[in-house]
């Protein structure tokens, strides 16, 4: 049984997070926990504060209770009665207590969009400090994901150690959806100066993707296939026009590879690609980073 970590902020696109959350936990036999963080300064509180007073400083203990009620109304319209638990809500930093709780989970799972009037949920700030530095896996979801069972996943790898951290994740996800599964590397000249760009480095990142799928992919061979990009773009361009030709349910990558200028730098290429698809992504933390 897996324990999910769902942050929430009253918005409807936060309960796509919900949704989701839902489906997961159906398939682990899971059970979600909702989240939300109260940072009680200021009239930004206003709409959504249920009534309560925006003084400068409110006392926490006073909104506690009327905060958990709201986040357990809503959670219950959304999650089935046996995966849902109590809902957490504390007071401070959102993405901070996010990171804190989610010691606790197995997976995050948060929306990229909420309630504070800019198309991305802070994705400059909370969304990507959790990808960032949360030690657990976070799946961010846009509001039109569409999941549907994770049946299509998508796991990229740069060929670093880091990379194939993310590989478990996605088989045992596949194993329990019987999911087609399909191995992504990009060879991306951008990261090449002009005398590296040697179409001959194509059959040999081939062979290195036949024999990570060999390695670690065997037990579900049947359902695994490979891919390599050659293109001149960069990496996160490269794999958000490839899975906006051709949709997958789950995008499963590591926050942190190999860098320098002839591999991917996964830690930026992850939070690029999380701005610009569509499909729910899946990041890992190596936890040697």
């Amino acid at each position: 049984m897996i324990r999910i970590l769902v942050p929430i902020d009253f918005s409807d696109r936060s309960k796509k997070a919900l949704e989701v959350a839902n489906t997961f936990a159906s398939l682990f036999d899971g059970k979600v926990t909702p989240f939300y963080s109260h940072l009680p300064i200021s009239e930004l509180d206003e709409p959504y504060a249920l009534g309560m007073s925006t003084k400068m400083y409110q006392k926490f203990d006073e909104i506690e209770q009327t905060l958990t009620d709201r986040v357990r109304e809503i959670s219950k319209k959304i999650i089935d009665g046996k995966y849902l638990s109590d809902p957490i809500v504390s007071i401070g930093n959102a993405a901070q207590g996010i990171i804190d709780s989610a010691e606790d989970f197995d997976y995050v799972i948060m929306s990229s969009h909420g309630r504070t009037g800019f198309s991305r949920f802070l994705l400059g700030s909370v969304a990507e400090k959790v990808l960032r530095l949360c030690n657990k896996p976070v799946m961010i979801v846009e509001n039109d994901s569409n999941v549907n069972g994770f049946k299509k996943i998508l796991v990229t790898t740069d060929f670093s150690e880091n990379s194939i951290e993310a590989f478990p994740y996605a088989i045992d996800i596949a194993k329990r959806t019987g999911a087609e599964l399909e191995l992504l590397h990009v060879l991306s000249f951008d990261q090449f100066d002009e005398e590296e760009k040697d179409l001959s480095l194509r059959t040999i990142r081939e062979e290195r993707l036949k024999i990570l799928k060999k390695e670690y992919f065997n037990e579900i061979a049947d359902k695994v296939t490979h891919k390599l990009i050659v293109s001149q773009d960069s990496p996160h361009e490269a794999i958000h026009n490839y899975v906006k030709e051709n949709p997958v349910h789950l995008l499963v990558m590591a926050t942190v590879g190999r860098t320098g200028l002839k591999y991917l730098m996964m830690g930026s290429t992850t939070a690029n690609v999380v701005r610009h698809v569509r499909s729910a992504v899946l990041s890992v933390k190596p936890q040697k980073a």
